[in-house]
């Protein structure tokens, strides 16, 4: 599984440990990523995404399927 957000898109960014000597080396910072199930009452369906934390407040916002309308519009889904 990809770790990319199916809702806002984010992904895992790099950058340095930085030692207390000053000492820089190379990691990443990864995303807070679930696999969730929703019910899409729209479509009587149950989907599965790849979401964020920050995905999840977004739904919960929003609405499922008005976040998925804008994703799909973004490109960070293709189909649901």
């Amino acid at each position: 599984m990809s770790r990319i957000c199916q809702i806002t898109g984010k992904k895992a960014m790099s950058g340095n440990n930085v030692s207390h000597s000053n000492r820089k080396t190379k990691r990443k910072f990864m995303v807070n990523i679930f696999a969730k199930r929703f019910y899409l009452p729209e479509e009587d369906r149950w989907i599965k995404l790849n979401v964020s934390a920050a995905g999840l407040r977004t739904i919960n916002k929003n609405g499922l399927f008005v976040t998925l309308k804008e994703a799909k519009a973004n490109g960070f889904i293709e189909n649901f």
